[in-house]
C-alpha cells in the first residue's frame, strides 16, 4: 500500500515548483559624505530568530507572526542586511566600507555593530525596524558610542514584494543614520 502512495507523493512534489524567493530590495544610494574614518567594518548584523529565518513573516492582528504563503528570502537575512548596510554606507560616503571579516591587511579605523531587536512587517501596512548600533574605534579615531534607532516605513502594496521593498527602505534609513553619525 505504502509503496503505491510513495510514487504519487513524489510526482506531486515534483509538480509543485520551488517557493518564490525575494531579495531585500534596497534603493540605490549615492553621495559623498565625508566621514571621520577612512575605513569602516560592518560586523554581522544580529537579528531576532524570527527575522533571521528564511521565511517571510507578517504580524497578524493578534500579534502572531505567520509565514507569507509561498515566500522565502533569497539570502540569509542577517547576511543580506549586513551587506546592504555596508554597500549603502560605502556608496553614500568617502569611506572604504566592507562587511566582516575585514578583507584588508590593515585593520579598519572603526567598526559598526547593529543589533536588531524588532524587524516586523505589521498588519497595519507598515514595517518596523528597531534596535541599536554601536560604533567602536580601535585607535579612538572617532568617539565610541551606542545609538538606538526606531524606523517605521510604509509598505506599498501587499505580499512579499511589499515586505521586501519596505525592509530595504528601512535598512537604507538605518544606513543613512549610521553614515550621519560618522560625519
Amino acid at each position: 500500500m505504502y509503496l503505491r502512495i510513495l510514487p504519487l507523493a513524489l510526482m506531486l512534489a515534483a509538480c509543485s515548483g520551488p517557493e518564490p524567493q525575494f531579495l531585500i530590495d534596497t534603493p540605490t544610494q549615492a553621495g559623498s559624505a565625508r566621514l571621520r574614518v577612512a575605513t569602516l567594518e560592518v560586523r554581522q548584523v544580529s537579528l531576532p530568530a524570527y527575522a533571521a529565518a528564511s521565511e517571510i513573516l507578517l504580524e497578524g492582528e493578534d500579534g502572531a507572526l505567520t509565514q507569507v504563503d509561498n515566500a522565502l528570502w533569497a539570502d540569509e537575512p542577517a547576511r543580506a542586511v549586513t551587506l546592504a548596510i555596508a554597500e549603502q554606507i560605502g556608496a553614500a560616503s568617502s569611506a572604504t566600507v566592507a562587511p566582516e571579516p575585514w578583507p584588508l591587511a590593515d585593520d579598519a579605523q572603526a567598526a559598526v555593530q547593529v543589533t536588531v531587536s524588532r524587524l516586523v512587517a505589521r498588519n497595519n501596512g507598515t514595517l518596523r525596524l528597531t534596535g541599536q548600533y554601536a560604533i567602536s574605534s580601535y585607535d579612538k579615531v572617532v568617539r565610541e558610542r551606542i545609538q538606538g534607532f526606531d524606523i517605521v516605513v510604509p509598505m506599498v502594496g501587499e505580499g512579499p514584494q511589499a515586505i521586501a521593498r519596505a525592509t530595504g527602505a528601512a535598512v537604507t534609513q538605518l544606513s543613512g543614520q549610521i553614515t550621519q553619525s560618522l560625519r
